[in-house]
């Protein structure tokens, strides 16, 4: 089996990052992690990648006058790394035309909502505001539009009615460690395909692309 070439970028805790990694290691998995990238040195997702043997690169964001000096110099490092694919697990920037086209199709993040529902910050308390019944996560494509782009795979969360905005954080988070690994799996097996707007996943039907309900225990 060949395996993907896939680097993580990151900008804080790197919990989707260990889920990927950890997803990695199953001997049946179509991809690899062969770098992380943080553009703040105290991200404490690079100790986490040191300790599971992944290499790590820090290009800190404020040593560059303008965003596409960044984006080029973190394309650069993708470049030399090897990377097939890109996943961005909390990476904190908005991000410029040319980094995202230069990755197109190939650059993956996922997001703490029902996309296009509720992007940017601030999506749970947004969501509860709203009063909205069911949340979750979104798993797609990157556009240079923040939070928007194919959508691979989305996880549904209930939201109950005693929740607040760290009560349904949690619980889509636990669902973000499940999605991300299944959506990098259907990406890296060579099963989606980006048809205008939206990915055509071969082999699977509509339910099993990521309908995901954790309920709490």
């Amino acid at each position: 089996m060949v395996r993907r070439r896939v680097a993580i970028v990151i900008s804080g805790r790197g919990s989707n990052m260990e889920a990927l990694i950890a997803a990695c290691r199953q001997p049946d998995y179509p991809a690899e992690i062969v770098h992380v990238v943080s553009n703040e040195p105290a991200a404490a997702g690079l100790a986490k990648a040191a300790a599971a043997g992944v290499p790590t690169t820090v290009i800190e964001h404020r040593r560059f006058a303008a965003r596409a000096d960044f984006d080029a110099a973190l394309d650069r490092r993708l470049r030399e790394v090897g990377a097939e694919l890109v996943c961005h697990a909390g990476f904190m920037r908005i991000l410029t035309v040319d980094y995202v086209e230069a990755w197109r199709d190939r650059l993956i993040n996922i997001h703490p909502s029902l996309l296009p529902a509720f992007p940017g910050l601030d999506t749970h308390a947004r969501a509860i505001a709203a009063g909205v019944r069911f949340s979750g996560c979104t798993a797609h494509f990157v556009r240079a539009k923040v939070d928007a782009g194919p959508i691979i795979a989305q996880a549904v969360v209930p939201v109950l009615p005693d929740d607040d905005a760290e009560r349904l954080a949690a619980r889509v988070l636990a669902a973000e460690h499940r999605l991300y690994p299944f959506a990098l799996r259907l990406v890296a097996d060579g099963r989606t395909r980006v048809v205008g707007d939206t990915v055509v996943v071969d082999g699977a039907a509509i339910p099993a692309v990521g309908l995901f309900s954790p309920l709490p225990d």
